[in-house]
């Protein structure tokens, strides 16, 4: 274990020197001995080790005494010990610490703390004897109703890539393996078992791959999780040009690539494709398996490839012995205060008319809390992994316990709760106030009791936005709308009440022209770990700054996004049944249970937009938005100095160092991300108007003055030049476009690239 973290220690600090060190050599320094190991198995206990053994591990070789591989999720928390069909086992000790979900971590455009995240939850992982956790989830954020939209971090590759990586470096250095997924263009939940995407190579590469990318090379990431859908006709779990090209050969990866739970499709195109592990079952990495190389169908050199990167994983992740793991309980104070970091730096103050925020003890002695979402658990629900957290801090409650008796707070939920076909706790809830229908009208009483509360109140916050059943793994949203009711509530609020903030607690964007036109200020709140609520308290209250920036951007209309616009999202056919609900959740698939045969195959999803996800596209049309990428605004004002560089032409191989002044005018300390977006003249190649290429999360006292660097290493600049197959610069001039959002620039500068 020791010399695993110095091995790790050391990839971080060659990081952060300029060097890039080949973090995946760790996982071969074993090698000898593996397969000295390798060549006492017999074919038998080689294939056990390829396929599932319980619903969350996978076979070793009891007979060498090698450990089994234990998995765990999720994302953003290690989800409680579970059963088949992932009934929880209900034990004492594995409440966990409920992490912000991934659209938080992403909002706080911060690596370091994505490194915290990742190591908390890696530490964590390890307490209950877990060797490899199913996370960091890194597709880029496609589609504003994607169904994981709140597990994925950004629609910005360059972003995305930073934070993965770091999490991954994290999440090792506490001896835990990241399993990457889902590999890859996962960027939607309809259809998600079937669907095929038509992607061309160089928006792969530059959008969708870059995360991936990162994190393996850049975070020595140990094992990569393979996607349910296909990617140009194949399969994930059979995609060769993916797994063996890209990841084994272009990236250098060295370890093991697991199925998603129901993920393989065959015998010999996943063993031929890549795949290491088969979850769950052994239809096809069992026995057929055996019968395969028996046959002389396929050469037992592939199951002896594969069972050395298990190998190699294994040995390098050191088992936690049964008399150790699970004695203590999970959740750890030094997690749950980086759950609290990472949400006090999340939320996103969107808009604040006239100063409304933060409140102050002079102008406001009564505050109407006003919304189901102020007092709703987002530590699980849905299909998606979710955390057995030993608490939970709702906003409400945020809000009560920071308020040190200096405001008055009463509470009316306003609207119903929308479960779908989830189910709901009748302790927590009357059924009459249950929703039937997502679009479904204000409840008169409800409603009637809102607008008491907020006549009487100085100021109204207007908790909306969505929860865990809206936004879930397994399904895409039919739209961004807000539900049941919530445009037509805040529109009567505002007739009693001008005053009036609305806090989003969402996981993706939602569809703000209505409250726009009633609110004077607006925050993104997010699921936000089992601190959340007093981060948000902390913010509202003025105790903190806001410093929050968004991750994607907020359309003003869904058919304003590039895969709406073009036609290529729905694909307008016939739903499957969810691969993963079917197979699993017998407690919600219902009338789920029978997939439907396609004589027409799989639907087709064209990616035809190419590199135009997210700003890139609206920017590039000239299109307005609700709220642009990188928006996120504090309670202080920055000013932004001339840029500086330190050269003004650079080459590949050089590190553009980008300097300028930036100054808190306020009179509070606060937190700036400052971002670097560039812009070619006269390119031949094709490119967006422009594109973030780096970012920095400055702290800057009040009054101060605080000279800023940023570094952009040139071969950031490169693009996928298909004739060659390989990365190419593209020379000439270059916009240096500095600011505080994508649409706030603030700073120009030129450089040339020779």
């Amino acid at each position: 274990m020791k010399r695993f973290l110095l091995l790790v220690l050391t990839g971080v600090l060659c990081v952060a020197c300029g060097q890039q060190p080949d973090l995946q050599s760790r996982l071969t320094v074993n090698d000898e001995k593996i397969n000295e190991i390798i060549a006492q198995m017999s074919l038998e206990e080689k294939v056990e080790m390829m396929h599932s053994k319980t619903i969350m591990s996978s076979e070793g070789v009891p007979r060498l005494g090698i450990q089994d591989i234990k998995y765990a999720d999720g994302p953003f928390g290690v989800r409680e010990e579970v059963a088949d069909g992932f009934r929880p086992k209900g034990w004492p000790l594995d409440y966990a610490t409920y992490f912000p979900t991934g659209s938080a971590l992403a909002a706080t455009w911060s690596p370091e703390l994505a490194y915290d995240y990742g190591n908390g939850i890696g530490v964590e992982a390890r307490l209950r004897g877990k060797d490899v956790m199913l996370g960091p989830a890194i597709n880029i954020q496609r589609l504003p109703v994607g169904g994981r939209t709140y597990e994925y971090l950004s629609e910005d590759p360059m972003l995305a890539a930073s934070l993965a990586t770091h999490y991954t470096l994290g999440m090792q250095a506490a001896g835990t393996a990241v399993c990457l997924k889902h590999y890859a263009l996962n960027n939607q939940e309809t259809n998600r078992g079937s669907v095929n995407v038509i992607v061309d190579e160089r928006t792969m590469r530059e959008i969708y791959l870059k995360p991936f990318e990162d994190a393996v090379v850049k975070g020595g990431a140990m094992s990569v999780m393979a996607a349910y859908n296909k990617i140009n006709d194949y399969y994930g779990t059979e995609n060769f040009v993916l797994n063996n090209e890209i990841l084994r050969g272009d990236w250098g990866f060295k370890g093991l690539i697991v199925s998603d739970w129901g993920g393989t499709h065959s015998t010999m195109g996943a063993a031929l494709g890549g795949l290491n592990v088969q979850m769950t079952g052994d239809n096809y990495f069992g026995p057929a398996l055996i019968d395969s190389i028996k046959a002389g169908k396929l050469s037992e050199k592939i199951v002896d490839d594969r069972v050395r990167e298990i190998l190699r994983v294994r040995f390098a992740i050191e088992p936690v012995s049964e008399d150790v793991a699970n004695t203590v309980m999970t959740s750890q104070k030094e997690s749950q205060q980086t759950a609290y970091n990472v949400a006090a730096k999340s939320v996103v103050l969107l808009k604040n008319e006239g100063g409304l925020l933060p409140l102050k003890t002079s102008d406001v002695k009564k505050i109407a809390v006003i919304g189901r979402n102020a007092v709703a658990s987002t530590a699980a629900g849905g299909v998606g992994a979710g955390v057995k957290t030993p608490y939970e801090v709702t906003p409400l409650q945020g809000l009560q316990n920071r308020s040190n008796g200096r405001f008055e707070i009463s509470y009316a939920p306003a609207y119903k709760a929308y479960y779908g076909r989830f189910g709901y706790n009748a302790k927590e809830i009357k059924p009459e106030e249950i929703a039937s229908a997502i679009d479904e009208a204000p409840d008169a009483k409800l409603l009637a009791e809102a607008l008491a509360a907020a006549k009487e109140a100085d100021v109204v916050l207007f908790f909306c936005g969505t929860n865990k059943s809206i936004e879930t793994e397994g399904s895409d949203r039919a739209d961004i709308n807000l539900p049941v009711g919530q445009e037509e509530i805040v529109k009567a609020l505002a007739e009693v009440n001008s005053n009036i903030v609305s806090v989003i607690i969402s996981g993706g964007p939602c569809d703000l022209r209505e409250l726009e036109k009633y609110s004077p200020a607006i925050v993104q709140g997010w699921w936000n770990g089992l601190e959340g609520g007093h981060a948000l308290a902390d913010i509202l209250y003025g105790d903190i700054a806001p410093s929050g920036k968004l991750p994607f951007t907020f359309p003003l209309k869904l058919e304003d996004s590039p895969a709406y616009a073009l036609g290529n999202f729905p694909q307008n056919d016939d739903v499957d049944a969810d691969v993963f609900t079917v197979a699993h959740r017998a407690d919600i698939a219902t009338e789920q249970r029978t997939l439907k045969k396609r004589e027409a195959g799989a639907p087709t999803a064209y990616y035809t937009e190419g590199q135009y996800v997210g700003y890139r596209w609206f920017d590039t049309q000239n299109m307005p938005v609700m709220y642009a990428f990188g928006h996120g605004l504090s309670y202080v004002d920055f000013v932004y100095g001339e840029i500086k560089t330190d050269k003004t032409k650079y080459r590949l191989g050089d590190v553009m160092e980008v300097s300028f002044e930036l100054t808190n005018s306020g009179n509070m300390a606060a937190e700036e991300v400052v971002q670097l977006y560039v812009s070619r003249r006269d390119a031949t190649v094709e490119w967006p108007v422009k594109e973030l290429k780096a970012f920095k999360r400055v702290a800057i006292a009040a009054g101060e003055t605080k000279e800023v660097v940023v570094e952009l290493p040139i071969e950031e600049l490169r693009y996928w030049d298909v004739e060659s197959g390989d990365w190419a610069l593209e020379g000439g001039e270059l916009e240096l476009l500095l600011g505080s959002a994508s649409d706030d620039i603030r700073q120009k500068a030129d450089v040339t690239i020779k």
